[in-house]
């Protein structure tokens, strides 16, 4: 009689240590979601502070080579100016300053295109990779392509600023090049025609006074 009720005890007490278990599991299973949860919302704030690093140096070299580039036309302008004649010159400027402009319209569209293509990429690559992997995973995941972000665009920055230097320095040499040969020519052929001149005067000075 006694192991007649000593069952249902065993039989309850299974129960509530099986209910036990599975409420703690559930509880552990909530806890992890959170974290997960907190986490992603940690990530996204750091991937957007980096999209606005990123946003502010690409601002920053704009700005730079623009400055760059205006003070180089002006300094091409001055010096063809004066050493050129006005339509030369004209010419010249014109030819200096639209080469300028699109060589540095072209160097920012490039970085500002590698730029979103590198923030998307990584964005994906963390959402996917951080999904399939644990919380950890995720915080080192996000952290390095963040670091890689960074890099990335200061070395694409880097190399825009050196190349619309190079060629804003080869334009110029080339200009100042221009404008010298073409200067020592009209002089040569300005003389050539004084010379001339000064002839066809004594010739005719000579001639009236024969006659």
């Amino acid at each position: 009689m006694s192991n007649f009720l000593a069952k249902p005890r065993t039989c309850v007490a299974l129960r509530s240590s099986s209910s036990i278990r599975s409420s703690g599991s559930s509880s552990r299973r909530s806890s992890s979601s959170s974290n997960e949860s907190i986490l992603v919302v940690v990530v996204a704030e750091v991937l957007v502070d980096a999209v606005v690093v990123v946003v502010v140096v690409v601002v920053v070299v704009v700005v730079v080579v623009v400055v760059v580039v205006v003070v180089i036309v002006v300094v091409v302008v001055v010096v063809v100016v004066e050493v050129l004649v006005v339509v030369e010159a004209v010419v010249v400027v014109v030819v200096v300053v639209v080469t300028v402009v699109v060589v540095a319209i072209v160097a920012v569209v490039v970085v500002v295109g590698v730029v979103v293509v590198i923030v998307v990429v990584v964005v994906v690559v963390v959402v996917v990779v951080g999904s399939r992997a644990g919380a950890v995973e995720l915080v080192i995941t996000a952290s390095a392509a963040v670091i890689v972000l960074l890099v990335v665009v200061l070395v694409v920055v880097v190399a825009a600023v050196v190349v619309v230097v190079v060629v804003v320095v080869v334009v110029v040499v080339v200009v100042v090049v221009v404008a010298v040969v073409t200067t020592v020519v009209v002089v040569k052929v300005f003389a050539l025609v004084v010379k001339v001149a000064v002839l066809v005067v004594v010739v005719l000075v000579l001639v009236v006074a024969v006659v």
